[in-house]
């Protein structure tokens, strides 16, 4: 029997679903890793930049399995910082202070028009064995901690971002909303 071509481009990608930070294809595999916390060596001592970079050298050289390093803009929602703004300013009373909470709240909006976006940074790996992933995470958390760089665990919301950034143009998908 032939399978009919589905008109939905989510239809032909294996993902069954997203839970405790691991994607779960239908093949069983499941997609996990960790984020990397951006650090700008630029700013470091020349010493400190080589150390780093040395030691990122043998993080890389130690991983034993295939893995994707992912780079993803995810627009940043500075909306609440506005708001404390806005609260500030106008409990201030003092011409001086206000005029800078002023400035800042005309920076902050000129941020949200031209959609100012963080990049993150992700080393993902595919892999069936739940401990194995375990493992490997914490490895990588370790590695990246003692190439002088944080990292920690994809989260749901992590996993999220980067298939929506690749399947939708970095377009929140709204899967299940009816729209009138």
């Amino acid at each position: 029997m032939a399978k009919t071509k589905s008109k939905y481009t989510n239809d032909d990608i294996p993902v069954r679903g997203i839970t405790n930070g691991v994607i779960l294809l239908e093949n069983g595999q499941k997609v996990t890793g960790v984020k990397i916390m951006p650090r700008n060596l630029f700013i470091l001592e020349p010493s400190v930049q080589a150390a780093i970079i040395t030691n990122l050298r043998t993080v890389y050289n130690v991983i034993d399995y295939e893995f994707w390093i992912v780079v993803a803009d995810r627009p940043v929602d500075i909306n609440v910082y506005l708001s404390q703004l806005q609260l500030l300013y106008n409990t201030t009373t003092d011409p001086a202070r206000r005029k800078i909470i002023n400035e800042d709240i005309n920076k902050a909006n000129s941020f949200m028009n031209n959609n100012v976006v963080d990049t993150e940074y992700f080393l993902l790996f595919k892999e069936k064995d739940g401990e194995l992933i375990n493992k490997r995470v914490r490895n990588l958390i370790n590695n990246f901690a003692n190439a002088g760089l944080t990292a920690f665990q994809t989260t749901n919301d992590d996993l999220r971002m980067i298939l929506d950034n690749f399947l939708n143009g970095g377009q929140t998908t709204t899967f299940g909303t009816v729209l009138a």
